[in-house]
């Protein structure tokens, strides 16, 4: 009769020192620890012949990811095995005081240079939102962020916005120049038709009142895509030329 392989995991206690997650943070900071690492910290104990890292590592591909963890509720984290409603509580407390120190920290000027940088700027806060949400990007002449506003929050799949809702702040703070950042639950990235469509108005009537509109960044889990980049950018109307008038 073959001999049963035991799966055996250490207790943290029994680890090496150098390998052990709180140990691993005093010696060198937060910052090189895995995923599975911080949530061990944040949930202190493991369970029944599993420890605390591995119910982390486990925890986290369960769920779907580190980016399904943040969006993700009590109730689902305590339908995985061994994550109780105290050990729950404890990673979205975790998870939700890191969203307010990122949103309270000033933050330098960033300049915007391409879609990318536009991406990163909201990619974070954005990317998991439940529902459509439309920003507009605030610029001075230099591509200098001066702000970021919500101009709609809608539903799963649309956020109706107005022209009004999108510039009022634009020209109140006296922006130069705008871009349009929506995000799209679904995950997919692909502009719809009315983004299109959206996306000609706010363009024309940037131009009307003079704050160029440098992209419309739409923002999914699958990724990103510039509007401008990939030719869905509106041309601007050719300005009539005065003719010269006739003599006598």
């Amino acid at each position: 009769m073959p001999e049963k392989i035991i799966d055996y995991q250490p207790r943290i206690r029994e680890m090496p020192t150098d390998e052990r997650p709180r140990e691993r943070l005093r010696a060198f900071g937060p910052a090189p620890l895995t995923n599975a690492e911080l949530l061990a910290i944040l949930m202190r104990t493991g369970g029944r012949g599993e420890n605390v890292v591995a119910l982390g590592q486990r925890l986290i591909a369960q769920l779907g990811g580190i980016e399904a963890l943040a969006r993700a509720s009590l109730a689902e984290m305590c339908e995985v095995k061994g994550i109780g409603e105290a050990k729950g509580a404890q990673v979205l407390a975790g998870i939700e005081l890191g969203r307010r120190i990122v949103a309270a920290s000033p933050q330098p000027m960033r300049t915007i240079r391409c879609s990318d940088d536009i991406n990163r700027l909201l990619r974070a806060e954005m990317v998991d939102l439940p529902q459509e949400e439309l920003r507009v990007v605030l610029m001075n002449a230099r591509g200098q962020v001066t702000g970021v506003r919500t101009a709609a929050i809608g539903t799963a799949d649309k956020a109706p916005v107005t022209l009004r809702d999108v510039f009022r702040l634009a020209v109140k703070e006296n922006a130069a120049s705008i871009a349009i950042v929506h995000n799209h639950p679904s995950g997919d990235p692909s502009p719809s038709p009315d983004d299109a469509e959206l996306t000609r108005h706010i363009v024309q009537a940037g131009d009307m009142l003079g704050i160029d509109v440098l992209d419309h960044v739409v923002i999914g889990r699958g990724g990103y895509v510039s509007m401008r980049e990939q030719g869905l950018w509106p041309k601007k109307p050719e300005r009539p030329v005065a003719l010269p008038r006739a003599a006598g």
